[in-house]
């Protein structure tokens, strides 16, 4: 069951089968709210990350919760985590993607829930579209936790929202997110079971960090399948720390 779920293939299948569907929406409901979705960008509908990080952060409430007044959504995809982040209470949000079609479709959302004014949206390979200083009090990651291998090229953009070729985005992950921090600030990651968790801790060990499991929670994903699927919230902390 483990090598049938983290086989890269299948994720890349579910990536082009949710591009080209017959009912994709223009529009989808989640936490009481509609959202807009473009084409070629990481459609929630299709898959429960989304739901599990928004729960994860305890943003999937529709009241002010948050108590995180900075916060940077890396791949940010339609926005949702980051737009509810800001209507949580966050003061300054900064949603990151390397999808342009995903900037724009961030700030849509954001204008449409009124919250344009605190979510800036980056067109960012990784931290690559920030200013040298930019500190945050939580930098996030629903990562493409699928490993792909060494050599695979991808043939769009929307591949790179559901496999990491050699985990490179999570080295650069693990080994550049606690340097974007406040003096308090948490960086965490959101990962499954679709991924190579060993892969993952002998990269942080190498990247000279630890990884502290926040939450987990076992999810049966029905939409491509049967399988069921541990989501972990992973904190990222300096080794020793």
């Amino acid at each position: 069951m483990t090598l049938h779920v983290q086989n890269y293939e299948r994720s890349l299948e579910r990536s082009r089968t949710s591009l080209t569907r017959a009912d994709r929406p223009r529009t989808f409901h989640l936490c009481d709210r509609e959202w807009d979705l473009l084409d070629e960008v990481f459609a929630p509908v299709y898959s429960p990350s989304t739901g599990i990080g928004l729960d994860f952060l305890g943003l999937a409430g529709g009241a002010p919760a948050s108590s995180t007044r900075s916060f940077l959504d890396v791949g940010t995809g339609t926005g949702v985590i980051a737009v509810q982040a800001a209507l949580a209470g966050a003061e300054r949000v900064v949603a990151l993607d390397i999808n342009h079609r995903a900037v724009r479709n961030a700030d849509l959302n954001a204008r449409r829930h009124g919250v344009a004014d605190r979510v800036r949206s980056v067109h960012s390979d990784m931290f690559d579209g920030l200013a040298p200083d930019e500190r945050f009090d939580t930098v996030f990651w629903s990562s493409n936790y699928v490993l792909a291998p060494e050599g695979y090229q991808y043939r769009s953009v929307h591949e790179c929202a559901y496999v990491d070729v050699g985990y490179r985005a999570h080295r650069r992950f693990l080994a550049e997110a606690p340097e974007r921090l406040t003096p308090h600030g948490r960086a965490l990651l959101h990962f499954s079971t679709r991924g190579d968790l060993g892969v993952l801790h002998r990269i942080a060990d190498e990247c000279g960090r630890e990884l502290r499991t926040v939450a987990a929670v076992d999810v049966l994903e029905g939409v491509y399948g049967s399988d069921r699927v541990e989501h972990l919230l992973l904190e990222v902390v300096p080794a020793g720390r």
